[in-house]
Protein backbone atom coordinates (compact mmCIF):
# COMPACT_ATOMS: atom_id res chain seq x y z
CA UNK A 1 0.00 0.00 0.00
CA UNK A 2 1.39 3.45 -1.11
CA UNK A 3 1.13 6.19 1.45
CA UNK A 4 0.48 9.87 0.65
CA UNK A 5 4.17 10.95 1.06
CA UNK A 6 5.19 8.21 -1.35
CA UNK A 7 2.65 9.43 -3.93
CA UNK A 8 4.07 12.95 -3.78
CA UNK A 9 7.62 11.66 -4.31
CA UNK A 10 6.58 9.61 -7.36
CA UNK A 11 4.83 12.60 -8.96
CA UNK A 12 7.85 14.82 -8.30
CA UNK A 13 10.16 12.27 -9.93
CA UNK A 14 7.91 12.04 -13.02
CA UNK A 15 7.95 15.81 -13.35
CA UNK A 16 11.71 15.85 -13.25
CA UNK A 17 11.89 13.21 -16.01
CA UNK A 18 9.57 15.31 -18.26
CA UNK A 19 11.93 18.33 -18.20
CA UNK A 20 14.28 18.25 -21.28
CA UNK A 21 17.91 18.07 -20.44
CA UNK A 22 19.99 21.09 -21.54
CA UNK A 23 23.68 21.01 -22.20
CA UNK A 24 25.12 24.06 -20.59
CA UNK A 25 28.45 25.53 -19.87
CA UNK A 26 29.48 28.03 -17.30
CA UNK A 27 31.01 31.33 -18.37
CA UNK A 28 33.77 33.02 -16.44
CA UNK A 29 31.25 35.46 -15.00
CA UNK A 30 29.20 32.62 -13.58
CA UNK A 31 26.32 32.80 -16.12
CA UNK A 32 25.12 29.69 -17.90
CA UNK A 33 24.42 29.76 -21.65
CA UNK A 34 23.04 27.15 -24.05
CA UNK A 35 25.49 25.56 -26.48
CA UNK A 36 24.29 25.26 -30.11
CA UNK A 37 25.85 23.34 -32.96
CA UNK A 38 27.68 25.47 -35.59
CA UNK A 39 25.63 26.54 -38.62
CA UNK A 40 26.73 24.46 -41.58
CA UNK A 41 27.25 26.33 -44.85
CA UNK A 42 27.98 25.04 -48.32
CA UNK A 43 30.16 27.07 -50.67
CA UNK A 44 27.15 28.07 -52.77
CA UNK A 45 25.50 29.59 -49.69
CA UNK A 46 28.20 32.25 -49.44
CA UNK A 47 28.73 35.19 -51.79
CA UNK A 48 32.18 36.78 -52.06
CA UNK A 49 31.84 40.48 -52.76
CA UNK A 50 33.59 41.90 -55.80
CA UNK A 51 33.19 44.92 -58.04
CA UNK A 52 30.76 44.59 -60.96
CA UNK A 53 29.20 46.95 -63.46
CA UNK A 54 26.28 49.15 -62.42
CA UNK A 55 24.38 50.12 -65.56
CA UNK A 56 21.99 53.02 -65.86
CA UNK A 57 20.11 54.80 -68.60
CA UNK A 58 16.66 55.84 -69.85
CA UNK A 59 13.80 53.36 -70.00
CA UNK A 60 12.50 52.14 -73.35
CA UNK A 61 9.11 50.59 -74.12
CA UNK A 62 7.64 49.25 -77.32
CA UNK A 63 6.99 46.02 -79.17
CA UNK A 64 8.79 43.32 -81.12
CA UNK A 65 8.13 43.80 -84.83
CA UNK A 66 9.58 42.27 -88.01
CA UNK A 67 11.72 44.47 -90.20
CA UNK A 68 10.55 42.58 -93.31
CA UNK A 69 6.77 42.51 -93.51
CA UNK A 70 4.35 42.76 -96.40
CA UNK A 71 0.69 43.73 -96.24
CA UNK A 72 -0.69 42.06 -99.36
CA UNK A 73 -3.69 43.87 -100.82
CA UNK A 74 -5.95 43.28 -103.79
CA UNK A 75 -4.75 45.06 -106.94
CA UNK A 76 -7.87 44.15 -108.95
CA UNK A 77 -11.57 44.01 -108.11
CA UNK A 78 -12.63 40.37 -108.08
CA UNK A 79 -14.24 37.66 -105.98
CA UNK A 80 -11.92 35.56 -103.79
CA UNK A 81 -11.92 31.99 -105.09
CA UNK A 82 -9.61 30.42 -102.51
CA UNK A 83 -7.11 31.18 -99.75
CA UNK A 84 -4.38 28.57 -99.76
CA UNK A 85 -2.54 29.47 -96.53
CA UNK A 86 -3.58 29.90 -92.91
CA UNK A 87 -2.06 31.96 -90.10
CA UNK A 88 1.25 30.47 -89.02
CA UNK A 89 1.88 28.60 -92.26
CA UNK A 90 5.45 28.95 -93.58
CA UNK A 91 5.75 30.12 -97.19
CA UNK A 92 8.48 30.36 -99.79
CA UNK A 93 8.97 33.23 -102.19
CA UNK A 94 6.57 32.84 -105.11
CA UNK A 95 4.14 30.49 -103.32
CA UNK A 96 0.49 31.05 -104.29
CA UNK A 97 -1.44 32.46 -101.33
CA UNK A 98 -4.77 33.80 -102.66
CA UNK A 99 -6.54 33.18 -105.96
CA UNK A 100 -9.09 35.72 -107.26
CA UNK A 101 -11.71 35.15 -109.95
CA UNK A 102 -10.04 35.94 -113.33
CA UNK A 103 -13.10 35.52 -115.56
CA UNK A 104 -13.84 39.16 -116.42
CA UNK A 105 -10.15 40.06 -116.69
CA UNK A 106 -9.50 37.11 -118.99
CA UNK A 107 -12.36 38.31 -121.23
CA UNK A 108 -10.77 41.78 -121.29
CA UNK A 109 -7.47 40.23 -122.28
CA UNK A 110 -9.09 38.29 -125.12
CA UNK A 111 -10.76 41.45 -126.42
CA UNK A 112 -7.51 43.40 -126.17
CA UNK A 113 -5.64 40.70 -128.07
CA UNK A 114 -8.27 40.77 -130.85
CA UNK A 115 -8.01 44.56 -131.06
CA UNK A 116 -4.23 44.35 -131.31
CA UNK A 117 -4.47 41.77 -134.09
CA UNK A 118 -6.81 44.03 -136.09
CA UNK A 119 -4.65 47.08 -135.42
CA UNK A 120 -1.53 45.22 -136.52
CA UNK A 121 -3.25 44.14 -139.72
CA UNK A 122 -4.41 47.70 -140.43
CA UNK A 123 -0.90 49.02 -139.85
CA UNK A 124 0.65 46.46 -142.20
CA UNK A 125 -1.80 47.45 -144.90
CA UNK A 126 -1.15 51.17 -144.37
CA UNK A 127 2.61 50.56 -144.45
CA UNK A 128 2.38 48.76 -147.82
CA UNK A 129 0.24 51.58 -149.21
CA UNK A 130 2.77 54.15 -148.05
CA UNK A 131 5.66 52.30 -149.64
CA UNK A 132 3.79 52.10 -152.98
CA UNK A 133 2.94 55.81 -152.93
CA UNK A 134 6.52 56.60 -152.06
CA UNK A 135 7.75 54.73 -155.14
CA UNK A 136 5.19 56.42 -157.37
CA UNK A 137 6.18 59.80 -156.03
CA UNK A 138 9.75 59.20 -157.11
CA UNK A 139 8.51 58.67 -160.69
CA UNK A 140 6.25 61.75 -160.51
CA UNK A 141 2.99 59.83 -160.92
CA UNK A 142 1.49 61.04 -157.60
CA UNK A 143 1.68 64.40 -155.90
CA UNK A 144 3.43 65.21 -152.65
CA UNK A 145 0.06 65.86 -151.01
CA UNK A 146 -1.14 62.35 -151.82
CA UNK A 147 2.05 60.85 -150.33
CA UNK A 148 1.61 62.94 -147.19
CA UNK A 149 -2.00 61.80 -146.77
CA UNK A 150 -0.96 58.15 -147.01
CA UNK A 151 1.85 58.70 -144.50
CA UNK A 152 -0.60 60.22 -142.02
CA UNK A 153 -2.85 57.20 -142.35
CA UNK A 154 0.16 54.91 -141.77
CA UNK A 155 1.16 56.81 -138.62
CA UNK A 156 -2.38 56.67 -137.27
CA UNK A 157 -2.52 52.91 -137.83
CA UNK A 158 0.82 52.57 -136.04
CA UNK A 159 -0.51 54.52 -133.03
CA UNK A 160 -3.59 52.32 -132.89
CA UNK A 161 -1.43 49.22 -132.94
CA UNK A 162 0.72 50.49 -130.04
CA UNK A 163 -2.37 51.43 -128.03
CA UNK A 164 -3.82 47.98 -128.59
CA UNK A 165 -0.54 46.40 -127.49
CA UNK A 166 -0.60 48.47 -124.30
CA UNK A 167 -4.13 47.27 -123.54
CA UNK A 168 -2.99 43.68 -123.95
CA UNK A 169 -0.07 44.19 -121.60
CA UNK A 170 -2.32 45.84 -119.02
CA UNK A 171 -4.92 43.09 -119.23
CA UNK A 172 -2.20 40.44 -118.89
CA UNK A 173 -0.82 42.17 -115.80
CA UNK A 174 -4.30 42.37 -114.33
CA UNK A 175 -4.73 38.66 -114.96
CA UNK A 176 -1.46 37.89 -113.18
CA UNK A 177 -2.61 39.93 -110.20
CA UNK A 178 -5.52 37.58 -109.63
CA UNK A 179 -2.91 35.24 -108.16
CA UNK A 180 -1.38 36.71 -105.00
CA UNK A 181 2.04 35.21 -104.24
CA UNK A 182 4.51 35.44 -101.35
CA UNK A 183 7.08 38.22 -101.89
CA UNK A 184 9.74 36.48 -99.74
CA UNK A 185 10.30 33.49 -97.48
CA UNK A 186 8.34 33.93 -94.26
CA UNK A 187 5.19 33.11 -92.32
CA UNK A 188 1.57 34.12 -92.84
CA UNK A 189 0.70 36.22 -89.78
CA UNK A 190 -2.70 37.80 -90.46
CA UNK A 191 -5.31 36.39 -92.83
CA UNK A 192 -8.06 38.90 -93.68
CA UNK A 193 -10.27 37.20 -96.32
CA UNK A 194 -11.99 33.92 -97.06
CA UNK A 195 -13.34 32.28 -100.18
CA UNK A 196 -16.43 34.11 -101.48
CA UNK A 197 -15.41 37.57 -100.27
CA UNK A 198 -15.44 40.45 -102.76
CA UNK A 199 -12.03 42.05 -102.92
CA UNK A 200 -12.00 45.67 -104.01
CA UNK A 201 -8.78 47.37 -105.05
CA UNK A 202 -6.74 48.04 -101.89
CA UNK A 203 -8.54 45.51 -99.68
CA UNK A 204 -6.25 43.72 -97.21
CA UNK A 205 -5.86 40.05 -98.03
CA UNK A 206 -3.17 38.78 -95.64
CA UNK A 207 0.18 39.67 -94.10
CA UNK A 208 3.50 37.90 -94.49
CA UNK A 209 6.39 38.48 -92.10
CA UNK A 210 9.99 37.29 -91.96
CA UNK A 211 10.46 35.91 -88.41
CA UNK A 212 14.25 36.09 -88.75
CA UNK A 213 14.13 39.89 -89.03
CA UNK A 214 12.49 40.70 -85.67
CA UNK A 215 13.64 43.83 -83.85
CA UNK A 216 12.65 45.92 -80.84
CA UNK A 217 10.82 49.06 -81.96
CA UNK A 218 10.83 51.12 -78.78
CA UNK A 219 10.09 54.64 -77.60
CA UNK A 220 12.31 56.77 -75.38
CA UNK A 221 11.28 59.97 -73.62
CA UNK A 222 12.48 63.11 -75.39
CA UNK A 223 13.97 64.30 -72.08
CA UNK A 224 16.54 61.49 -72.17
CA UNK A 225 17.04 61.01 -75.90
CA UNK A 226 20.17 63.17 -75.87
CA UNK A 227 22.05 60.36 -74.11
CA UNK A 228 20.98 57.68 -76.61
CA UNK A 229 23.12 56.90 -79.65
CA UNK A 230 23.69 54.05 -82.07
CA UNK A 231 25.79 51.16 -80.82
CA UNK A 232 24.63 51.36 -77.20
CA UNK A 233 23.47 48.17 -75.48
CA UNK A 234 19.86 47.68 -74.47
CA UNK A 235 18.62 45.18 -71.88
CA UNK A 236 14.93 44.35 -72.09
CA UNK A 237 12.29 41.78 -71.27
CA UNK A 238 9.45 40.60 -73.47
CA UNK A 239 5.98 39.78 -72.15
CA UNK A 240 5.50 36.06 -72.60
CA UNK A 241 9.24 35.49 -72.08
CA UNK A 242 9.47 37.16 -68.65
CA UNK A 243 12.00 34.66 -67.35
CA UNK A 244 14.48 35.64 -70.06
CA UNK A 245 16.44 38.84 -70.45
CA UNK A 246 17.34 39.91 -73.97
CA UNK A 247 20.26 42.01 -75.10
CA UNK A 248 20.08 44.37 -78.06
CA UNK A 249 22.04 47.11 -79.76
CA UNK A 250 20.66 50.48 -80.86
CA UNK A 251 20.88 50.60 -84.64
CA UNK A 252 18.87 53.75 -85.42
CA UNK A 253 17.37 56.75 -83.62
CA UNK A 254 14.48 58.56 -85.29
CA UNK A 255 15.44 62.20 -85.96
CA UNK A 256 11.97 63.48 -85.02
CA UNK A 257 9.75 63.00 -81.98
CA UNK A 258 6.11 61.95 -82.02
CA UNK A 259 3.97 65.10 -82.11
CA UNK A 260 1.46 63.66 -79.63
CA UNK A 261 3.53 61.74 -77.05
CA UNK A 262 6.82 63.64 -77.51
CA UNK A 263 8.64 60.33 -77.51
CA UNK A 264 11.36 59.31 -79.95
CA UNK A 265 11.42 55.98 -81.78
CA UNK A 266 14.55 53.89 -81.26
CA UNK A 267 15.15 50.74 -83.31
CA UNK A 268 17.04 47.97 -81.53
CA UNK A 269 18.36 44.80 -83.15
CA UNK A 270 18.97 41.61 -81.19
CA UNK A 271 22.62 41.21 -80.23
CA UNK A 272 22.30 37.46 -80.84
CA UNK A 273 19.84 36.59 -83.66
CA UNK A 274 19.50 33.10 -82.17
CA UNK A 275 17.92 34.58 -79.02
CA UNK A 276 15.09 36.42 -80.72
CA UNK A 277 11.57 35.07 -80.06
CA UNK A 278 9.37 33.47 -82.69
CA UNK A 279 6.34 35.71 -82.08
CA UNK A 280 5.92 39.28 -83.31
CA UNK A 281 3.81 42.05 -81.77
CA UNK A 282 4.68 41.29 -78.13
CA UNK A 283 5.13 44.16 -75.67
CA UNK A 284 8.68 44.76 -74.43
CA UNK A 285 10.30 47.09 -71.93
CA UNK A 286 13.85 47.67 -70.79
CA UNK A 287 16.63 50.19 -70.37
CA UNK A 288 19.23 51.69 -72.66
CA UNK A 289 22.72 51.34 -71.17
CA UNK A 290 24.09 54.86 -71.41
CA UNK A 291 26.35 54.69 -68.33
CA UNK A 292 28.29 51.90 -66.61
CA UNK A 293 30.29 52.26 -63.40
CA UNK A 294 32.15 49.73 -61.21
CA UNK A 295 30.57 49.15 -57.81
CA UNK A 296 29.98 46.49 -55.17
CA UNK A 297 26.61 44.98 -56.01
CA UNK A 298 24.56 42.98 -53.51
CA UNK A 299 21.57 40.85 -54.61
CA UNK A 300 18.25 41.81 -53.09
CA UNK A 301 17.83 38.33 -51.61
CA UNK A 302 20.89 38.82 -49.39
CA UNK A 303 19.53 42.00 -47.79
CA UNK A 304 17.67 41.89 -44.47
CA UNK A 305 15.22 44.76 -43.91
CA UNK A 306 14.41 46.06 -40.46
CA UNK A 307 12.33 49.20 -40.74
CA UNK A 308 14.33 51.80 -42.61
CA UNK A 309 17.59 49.97 -42.03
CA UNK A 310 19.21 47.29 -44.18
CA UNK A 311 21.60 44.59 -43.02
CA UNK A 312 23.57 41.63 -44.35
CA UNK A 313 24.99 38.60 -42.58
CA UNK A 314 28.75 38.55 -42.94
CA UNK A 315 30.77 35.36 -42.46
CA UNK A 316 34.04 36.20 -40.71
CA UNK A 317 36.31 34.25 -38.40
CA UNK A 318 33.92 31.25 -38.48
CA UNK A 319 31.11 33.41 -37.08
CA UNK A 320 28.16 35.39 -38.33
CA UNK A 321 28.24 39.17 -38.01
CA UNK A 322 25.31 41.45 -38.69
CA UNK A 323 26.60 44.29 -40.87
CA UNK A 324 24.58 47.45 -41.37
CA UNK A 325 24.45 48.51 -45.02
CA UNK A 326 24.36 51.84 -46.79
CA UNK A 327 22.50 51.12 -50.01
CA UNK A 328 22.92 53.09 -53.21
CA UNK A 329 21.21 52.93 -56.59
CA UNK A 330 19.38 49.81 -57.69
CA UNK A 331 20.28 48.18 -60.98
CA UNK A 332 16.94 47.90 -62.80
CA UNK A 333 18.32 45.12 -64.98
CA UNK A 334 19.43 42.71 -62.22
CA UNK A 335 17.60 44.07 -59.17
CA UNK A 336 20.88 44.24 -57.19
CA UNK A 337 21.81 47.27 -55.09
CA UNK A 338 25.02 49.24 -55.22
CA UNK A 339 26.71 49.53 -51.81
CA UNK A 340 28.02 52.79 -50.42
CA UNK A 341 29.23 51.31 -47.16
CA UNK A 342 29.02 48.49 -44.63
CA UNK A 343 30.76 45.82 -46.67
CA UNK A 344 34.14 45.79 -48.39
CA UNK A 345 35.43 43.95 -51.42
CA UNK A 346 36.34 40.36 -50.56
CA UNK A 347 33.87 40.02 -47.67
CA UNK A 348 31.76 36.88 -47.58
CA UNK A 349 27.98 37.32 -47.31
CA UNK A 350 25.14 34.83 -46.88
CA UNK A 351 23.15 34.66 -50.11
CA UNK A 352 19.78 33.82 -48.54
CA UNK A 353 19.70 34.53 -44.80
CA UNK A 354 16.94 33.29 -42.51
CA UNK A 355 15.17 35.07 -39.68
CA UNK A 356 16.58 32.70 -37.03
CA UNK A 357 20.23 33.71 -37.37
CA UNK A 358 22.03 35.28 -34.43
CA UNK A 359 24.89 37.73 -34.29
CA UNK A 360 28.05 35.88 -33.31
CA UNK A 361 26.64 32.47 -34.22
CA UNK A 362 29.33 29.93 -35.13
CA UNK A 363 29.46 28.62 -38.69
CA UNK A 364 31.17 25.68 -40.30
CA UNK A 365 31.84 25.22 -44.01
CA UNK A 366 30.89 21.80 -45.37
CA UNK A 367 31.39 20.13 -48.73
CA UNK A 368 29.18 21.10 -51.62
CA UNK A 369 27.66 17.61 -51.65
CA UNK A 370 26.25 18.11 -48.14
CA UNK A 371 23.01 19.97 -47.56
CA UNK A 372 23.34 23.46 -46.14
CA UNK A 373 21.35 24.63 -43.16
CA UNK A 374 20.83 28.19 -44.31
CA UNK A 375 17.34 29.57 -44.87
CA UNK A 376 15.77 28.69 -48.15
CA UNK A 377 14.61 31.26 -50.74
Amino acid sequence: MITRPQTILVAFAAALLSIPLLTACKKSDGKVEEQTAPLQLASEDVLTMSNSALTSGPSITGSIEPERRADLRAEVSAVVLSVLKENGDPVKRGDLLVRLDPTSIRDSLTAAQSSMAAASQAFDQAERQFQRMKTLRETGVVSAQQLEDVEIQRNSAQSEREAARTRVVTARQQLERTEVRAPFDGIVSDRKVSAGDTAQVGKELLKVIDPTSLRFEGLVSADAIGNVSTGQHVWFRIHGFAEREFEGVVMRVNPSANVTTRQVEVLVRFADPKQQPNVAGLYAEGRVETQSTASLMLPNGAIVREGDNAYAWQVKDAKLHKAKLELGERDSRTGAYALRGGIAEGDQILRFPSSTLKDGQAVQTVGTNQPARVAEK
